[in-house]
């Protein structure tokens, strides 16, 4: 990995003083370099990508000076409105630098969600005109890379992006989190879920450590997958494939596990979901305030009463914070007469020795879909 102090004083030379963006498992040391560094205002972690971009732009028109939007390749597709419709040279002509986190490089051997996306993600850039560079695990180079980005940027008033790809920006290793802020884990919430939902209830789970959870603790507790679906991409879109799949059967009970940065990322989902009468519907916020899965880097979660916020749209809604509260709404809300919210309130933190998630998802689909259904096959 090279030197993150370095890195940002070199952007600073270079006038780069304001940096946005989603926090990703390849820039996980800048990431948390920036948050742990920063002075105020200087770096914000954005809802989305979009979000990060159009963000950026404004600080622009009002400094003049270029800033920074990082970003997993994923969440490129996010980005990809403001790209074209505002920062484009034919609408405001906005330079920024681009640090965008390459997964599923085609060297590299990662999971199949980020297969395609690797694939394309210099294909993109060129169809969007954004010169870039692949940024070397060289710390010699970092001042000659930066400066030709913010040079570029800055000469053609339109975005230049930097390319890292696994390991150069990361941290070997993530630091363990300290925190005892709250007595459920995200593991003893899921187990909780499990315990007390009919047992033909339908899970969809959010990209991350939640996919993860739940998929061993059924094979812990002997149990198929037959009726999970895991979320393993589409960050934020969780709740939105339960929409669909309780509109398809609204004899079933259909449990969405989100994250707290997940929700927030598409977080007008909800609206959406309570305007349509679907009572089958329980959306669980494993909600840690954190980005766990990249690093650990605070989310609004703990900020936002999302109670409130899904009464507001509709749902009916309670916090918890322990595991007797968790069973108490759940039962509470097991009555399927309206859409139902839960903040659950957990401590960062999983097993250190849960492996990653390495799955056939067609087989993982083609399972549930045989036995759910209504058709009776895929």
């Amino acid at each position: 990995m090279i030197n993150q102090d370095e890195v940002v004083k070199v952007f600073y030379k270079y006038g780069v003083e304001f940096f946005c963006g989603v926090p990703d498992s390849y820039l996980n040391g800048f990431c948390t370099y920036l948050t742990e560094n920063s002075p105020p205002g200087k770096h914000i972690i954005a809802a989305n990508e979009g979000n990060a971009v159009a963000l950026a732009s404004g600080h622009y028109f009002m400094s003049g000076s270029v800033p920074l939007v990082y970003m997993q390749n994923s969440g490129m597709g996010n980005a990809l409105n403001p790209l074209v419709s505002l920062v484009d040279k034919h609408v405001y002509h906005v330079p920024m630098v681009l640090l965008i986190g390459w997964r599923g490089a085609p060297t590299d051997n990662d999971h199949m969600q980020h297969k395609t996306q690797g694939e394309i993600t210099l294909k993109l850039l060129d169809l969007l005109n954004i010169p870039y560079k692949i940024v070397e695990d060289d710390d010699s180079a970092i001042d000659e890379t930066v400066g030709w980005a913010v040079k570029t940027a800055k000469g053609s008033r339109a975005p230049a992006a930097l390319i890292a790809k696994k390991s150069v920006f990361a941290e070997s290793s993530k630091k363990p989190p300290k925190d005892d802020s709250f007595p459920m884990s995200r593991e003893d919430a899921i187990k909780v879920v499990l315990d007390n939902a009919p047992d033909d209830a339908i899970f969809v789970a959010t990209t991350g450590r939640a996919t993860r959870e739940l998929y061993f603790l059924r094979d812990e507790r002997g149990e198929t997958h037959d009726n999970d679906v895991l979320n393993v991409g589409s960050m934020g879109h969780a709740s939105s494939i339960v929409m669909g799949i309780a509109l398809a059967d609204k004899n079933r009970k259909v449990i969405c596990l989100d994250g707290d940065s997940a929700a927030i990322m598409h977080m007008g989902a909800l609206t959406t979901i309570s305007k349509h009468g679907i009572p089958n519907i329980i959306h669980i916020i494993l909600n840690n305030g954190a980005h766990e899965s990249v690093g650990g880097q605070p989310s609004a979660g703990h900020r936002i009463d999302f109670e409130k916020v899904a009464q507001s749209c509709g749902y009916r809604a309670a916090t918890v914070n322990t595991e007797g509260a968790l069973v108490e709404a759940l039962k509470r809300f097991s009555d399927g007469k309206i859409a139902s919210f839960i903040d659950a309130r957990i401590k960062q933190g999983m097993r250190p020795v849960l492996p990653p998630l390495n799955l056939d998802h067609d087989m993982i689909i083609s399972g549930f879909m045989n036995k759910n259904t209504l058709k009776g096959a895929r």
